[in-house]
């Protein structure tokens, strides 16, 4: 059970990577004017699942520590990083989804968008550091 949050959490971060260059090719239309395509409909499916991923992950890794090591954030940073990236991630969700049902020419809310999606990005794979010390310490043991 306990590897479970990790490979949910990997598994969204891959997603989200790929997420993010699919958001690159909309900065460079709207910001930069140049000429490319942007798969908007693949951009927002795997968005939301990326966002939904990462809290349902968030959620569950919480209520692991809860119940295997009965403790809410003994994780050191792990855990306080995670809580910084909530109010982010669920920016980057609403945000998306009020662009994607409200479609009409924006240029800033975009670029909000995709700076908040970054840094969550950013802070997602430095969790992959601190998850592992997580793993190794309360898991393994070590």
């Amino acid at each position: 059970m306990l590897i479970l949050h990790p490979i949910v959490q990997l598994s969204a971060i891959v997603m989200a990577i790929y997420v993010f260059f699919l958001g690159i090719q909309r900065f460079r239309f709207l910001h930069l004017r140049q000429k490319v395509t942007f798969n908007w409909k693949r951009h927002v499916l795997l968005g939301k699942i990326t966002m939904v991923s990462w809290l349902a992950g968030m959620f569950g890794g919480i209520s692991m520590v809860y119940v295997y090591w009965h403790g809410f954030l003994i994780t050191g940073a792990h855990g306080k990083l995670a809580l910084v990236m909530l109010p982010l991630i669920l920016f980057g969700l609403f945000s998306g989804l009020y662009m994607n049902r409200v479609k009409k020419k924006r240029q800033w809310l975009t670029l909000i968008h995709g700076l908040n999606n970054l840094i969550v990005l950013i802070l997602s794979l430095y969790q992959i550091s601190t998850g592992w010390w997580v793993y190794n310490v309360y898991v393994l043991g070590n």
